[in-house]
């Protein structure tokens, strides 16, 4: 790689392809010895009010974020094109959903962090991984709001598909263009790096909830309750006690 220096090979080539590996083995292992605690570690007995308009509206629109990042990283722009949308319609498009999606995220997020910091109960369940898997979350949340919203919304903008974009893909195909994200303003660059960081941890903390979808609810059988009166119990003897001494024979 002519022209890489060796901190660029550590963070775009090196660092990514050790976060995909413990991503993957991480997610192997934690199933293969931890379902158990292979879960969310619902806290709704410790609070349920909060978690009711923060859970859904975070869940919702860190969606549609995710939905955005898969239009503007993993499609090629000649794609766009190709379909009749231009740059500029793109740009603003992306613009708006973008910050209609980063308003829904701060204020889940904000609801949900003001559970977990001032309500006790959910604060005792959380884990020191826990903990550092939400701090790593806040982190890239804010940096990718300050993209949408500070650079692309209110700023001049920044046409991200021609630098990040381009290594990103190339890291599936072993080909990572080192040199377009190495171009790419700084706030962009910690973005990408602090997503990493999320993707390591993620197999070892409640992240791992959102693979277990119960799709199989949708064909399991119908679940029958009756009701009954409720009778004696049968014991044995004429007395009517309804205790006996373990070993006795009636």
């Amino acid at each position: 790689m002519n022209g890489i220096t060796v901190p660029q090979l550590v963070l775009w080539v090196i660092l990514p392809y050790i976060a995909i590996a413990t991503f993957v083995i991480g997610h192997i292992w934690r199933y293969r010895y931890d379902q158990f605690g292979w879960t969310s570690r619902s806290t709704q007995l410790q609070e349920k009010k909060l978690l009711k308009w923060g859970s859904p509206l975070f869940h919702y629109a860190t969606f549609g974020a995710i939905a955005g990042h898969v239009i503007g990283i993993l499609i090629p722009e000649s794609w766009t094109n190709a379909v009749g949308i231009p740059e500029s319609v793109y740009h603003w498009f992306s613009a708006a959903a973008g910050t209609a999606a980063a308003i829904g995220v701060i204020v889940g997020v904000a609801v949900l962090a003001i559970r977990r910091v001032f309500v006790t109960r959910v604060r005792a369940t959380t884990s020191p991984v826990d903990w550092l898997a939400l701090i790593l979350l806040a982190i890239v949340i804010i940096l990718g709001i300050s993209e949408t919203v500070g650079v692309n919304l209110l700023g001049g903008g920044y046409d991200y598909r021609q630098s990040v974009a381009l290594w990103f893909r190339g890291l599936f195909v072993g080909n990572p263009d080192v040199a377009a994200i190495a171009k790419a303003p700084l706030l962009y660059q910690v973005h990408a790096t602090a997503a990493w960081a999320v993707i390591m941890v993620w197999p070892f903390s409640r992240l791992v909830h959102a693979w277990s979808y119960p799709l199989w609810y949708m064909w399991r059988p119908f679940l029958v309750y009756r009701s009954r009166v409720a009778a004696q119990p049968n014991e044995p003897g004429t007395s009517g006690r309804r205790w006996r001494r373990i070993g006795a024979r009636y």
